[in-house]
């Protein structure tokens, strides 16, 4: 494009005796630009900061993968297969997992909460261990010691603990699927509550752990929940958690029936195919933005050709070609389309970078799961809107550059 088009195409845009108008229509297309790429380069970063913080706050309890069995989830004899486990290629840490379901309650008191009870390992480190939960304590340990010399302790969730009203060295009573005794005149099966002391309490930051899990050892574990010497799972972590699905397929033609693997992906499927869906539905809406200002640059170079078509045609009675004539109002639209997109690049990830660096923006944990608004820029997804915006506004010339470029000299310059 040569530099006397270019220099036309930027005299037509700035604002001149009788033309403010369309000067005020382009700021308007500009303006139009910006909103729509500012917010779509926002919300596109807040979803991706809600999939990665929930992911990252999910797989701080959770494992990479979990092992398991068709039909009661019982899995005996687990010593050989956590040994079989342990020699696959990718494999990081493995230990084996109860989880049950219980009642709890500080003694001497009828407040009583629902709450998911997993047995670890007593002796498991956080270099070991197939999760992050260790890493999360915020009082007490992970060891489960009691003052009886035996791992009978309770690992709390900070929310759960405040609502209970018990600390470190506090008791809390609790009753599991096995924690029955016959009634000596009927012979029916009464629950029986047992004593535990609360030797820990952890905050992963996510709400659902927060609220309603307890830790305990394994051996506490298979008491409550009346599993013996069997367990419920075995969890693995791996080297990468993107590529689990490699492991779990090899981990499936090893082990074999009545095994089965699941990674953290299919643990979680519906939560974050719900988050994409929802990302994917607020990009098209934002994207409806950028169109409309699409119609304003189109409107806006209509009403440049026909404000200047005297001058077109003198243009063109001095030689000038249509190809010329097409360029000049392409790089008019084009124009708007680069100032509108970096302006709307600045303020997207400007506004984006304050909401995540401040915390502008807090939530209630009991409803998002997470304690503020996250933010995490993808430059990915940000290339995707500056392109998407560029070849829109490129779009939005074509016709309004076709209609300059079929004037007839004489025609426009007898135009009034």
């Amino acid at each position: 494009m040569r530099r006397l088009e270019l220099a036309i195409a930027w005299r037509y845009l700035r604002s001149r005796r009788g033309s403010k108008l369309i000067s005020f229509i382009s700021v308007i297309a500009i303006g139009g630009v910006v909103v729509g790429v500012s917010a779509l380069i926002l919300v596109m970063s807040v979803m991706n900061g809600l999939q990665r913080d929930l992911r990252d706050k999910i797989l701080t309890g959770s494992p990479d993968l979990r092992v398991l069995t068709f039909g009661d989830m019982r899995i005996p004899n687990w010593e050989r297969v956590v040994a079989q486990v342990r020699e696959r290629p990718n494999v990081v840490a493995v230990a084996p997992v109860v989880i049950t379901q219980g009642l709890v309650r500080p003694t001497n008191n009828i407040y009583t909460e629902a709450a998911f009870i997993s047995g670890l390992p007593s002796d498991a480190t956080p270099a070991t261990s197939p999760t992050d939960i260790r890493e999360t304590l915020v009082a007490g340990d992970f060891t489960f010691a009691t003052d009886d010399g035996y791992a009978r302790g309770l690992v709390v969730g900070e929310q759960l603990a405040s609502r209970l009203g018990v600390r470190v060295g506090d008791s809390l009573d609790l009753i599991g699927p096995a924690a029955a005794q016959p009634n000596p005149i009927t012979g029916v099966p009464t629950p029986v509550f047992l004593r535990y002391e609360v030797t820990g309490i952890f905050d992963t930051g996510l709400y659902e752990y927060d609220n309603s899990f307890v830790y305990t050892s394994l051996a506490t574990a298979q008491e409550i929940g009346g599993y013996g010497a069997d367990v419920s799972a075995i969890e693995v972590k791996t080297t990468d958690r993107a590529g689990t699905g490699r492991v779990a397929a090899d981990l499936d033609s090893v082990l074999g029936p009545p095994f089965r693997t699941v990674d953290w992906q299919q643990q979680n499927r519906a939560l974050f195919q719900a988050l994409q869906l929802e990302k994917l539905g607020m990009s098209i809406i934002l994207l409806l933005i950028v169109l409309v200002a699409a119609f304003n640059i189109v409107s806006t170079l209509t009403m440049v050709v026909a404000d200047k078509t005297r001058e077109i045609g003198i243009l063109k009675a001095m030689g000038m070609t249509g190809g010329s004539i097409r360029r000049i109002f392409f790089a008019q639209g084009l124009v708007i389309g680069v100032l509108g997109t970096a302006l709307g690049l600045v303020l997207g990830v400007g506004v984006a970078w304050a909401v995540d660096r401040f915390r502008l923006i807090p939530l209630e944990e009991s409803i998002y799961f997470i304690d503020r608004l996250p933010v995490a820029v993808d430059p990915m997804d940000v290339g995707l809107v500056l392109v998407a915006s560029m070849a829109i506004a490129a779009l939005a010339t074509l016709y309004p550059a076709r209609q300059a470029a079929r004037l007839f000299p004489i025609e426009a310059i007898r135009h009034e």
